[in-house]
């Protein structure tokens, strides 16, 4: 496939709409953040615990990682389209037995099941490889995950309204309701991308030591993994922050809680711009560098006692901005150190990204306290921005040695 391939929208013998391609991203990441308002209100209707209740969280990142080296290998087998679908109706499966549950323990078990929805994001990136070269694949890729910024803006501020006029169960009914809609678009309009599958799991299996062995692969996943840490860290703190440390209402929290997508939505512009004229590798040096700096003045404005709601969470949008520019970039730099095994690739580097995820948003939700305040997860996000800059400086250099220049 080229960049030449012939694209009719709602035409499922061609290459999908780039229109397509947000609304798959787009789902995954309303599913992840539409109800994280509504955590306090959901730990109090199923009794049990808010640590317990975080899972929902955590644990569904840690789902996701799994799958996403499931999926990934499955897609170069049989294709892009029959993995989407499938996974589309498993999605809705999940959903309706969230609405279901009775007790924590069924609910995060279909929790865990929605996790599914990474289809959507692993195909996404891997259907743009398919059909363009490496710099274009990595601005095209920033256009689509907008559907990752333009959501989060919008998904916790209507999941808090909605949790507050009828109940937590009616984000997961919108949920449900946009799955069938979704599911209908694919059907559609996706037309296979992936022209050359693999003839069997176990060679691509044998192809896996190459990928592995990539030093370039490496450094690319490592800098997605530490530049996302510091957002999925937020994800699992920042409801605790806002209700308990700040005083928000669960409506209050929900606007609030968008502050980095509006970062993220113009870090993808950036990326969608100015990633053909500038490289991957700088824009991805640049992104962590403004997380990194960000992140730096809102620790400093904390220990000079000017820690408040309108800081904390109006700093946290340069966490998103340096996502917006690093995670398209790295993810076209994955994609590209084997093309041939693209949907593996974004699987891959999508589970080491979503595992250290996971545990950072399990450390944010351990260490949060009323003693500490919103210190543990402003560090932990710190933290990880610096190690992302390393990641990325290590990668570059070692690109130069390669190259001798």
């Amino acid at each position: 496939m080229n960049t030449r391939a012939p694209v009719r929208f709602l035409d499922r013998t061609t290459p999908p709409h780039i229109f397509t391609l947000i609304v798959i991203t787009g789902l995954g990441a309303l599913t992840m953040n539409i109800f994280l308002p509504s955590l306090p209100t959901m730990t109090a209707y199923f009794d049990t615990d808010y640590r317990l209740m975080q899972l929902s969280v955590s644990a569904y990142l840690g789902v996701n990682a799994v799958l996403q080296v499931i999926i990934g290998p499955i897609a170069d087998r049989f294709g892009r389209r029959p993995v989407l679908l499938g996974g589309g109706v498993a999605f809705l499966v999940a959903t309706l037995g969230c609405l279901m549950a009775t007790s924590i323990e069924v609910f995060l078990a279909f929790r865990m099941m929605q996790a599914v929805i990474v289809t959507g994001l692993v195909l996404g990136r891997a259907i743009v490889r398919d059909m363009h070269d490496e710099t274009e694949a990595a601005s095209q890729i920033g256009y689509v995950t907008m559907g990752m910024a333009i959501v989060p803006m919008i998904g916790p501020a209507i999941g808090g309204t909605l949790d507050e006029l009828f109940g937590w169960q009616v984000n997961f009914w919108l949920l449900l309701a946009l799955g069938v809609a979704v599911l209908a678009l694919v059907w559609a309009d996706l037309g296979e991308t992936a022209t050359s599958q693999s003839t069997s799991f176990a060679e691509q299996f044998r192809e896996y030591p190459e990928l592995l062995s990539s030093r370039r692969f490496w450094g690319y996943c490592l800098t997605t993994a530490f530049s996302a840490g510091a957002f999925f860290s937020y994800l699992g703190g920042a409801p605790y922050v806002g209700s308990e440390v700040f005083s928000l209402s669960t409506a209050e929290v929900g606007y609030y809680f968008g502050s980095p997508a509006v970062g993220y939505f113009f870090g993808n512009w950036i990326s969608g711009r100015y990633s053909t004229r500038f490289g991957i590798n700088s824009m991805i040096l640049w992104g962590t560098i403004a997380a990194t700096v960000g992140l730096s003045i809102l620790v400093l404005l904390f220990l000079a006692g000017y820690g408040s709601a309108p800081v904390f969470f109006g700093f946290v949008t340069f966490v998103g901005l340096g996502n917006g520019m690093v995670l398209p970039n790295a993810a076209s730099g994955m994609l590209s150190v084997r093309p041939h095994l693209a949907g593996t690739a974004s699987g891959l580097g999508g589970a080491i990204m979503l595992a250290g995820g996971a545990s950072l948003s399990v450390l944010a939700g351990a260490l949060l306290t009323g003693e500490h305040g919103a210190y543990p997860l402003v560090l932990i996000m710190l933290g990880t921005s610096v190690m992302a800059v390393i990641a990325i400086v290590y990668t570059i250099r070692r690109e130069a040695q390669v190259s001798g220049t």
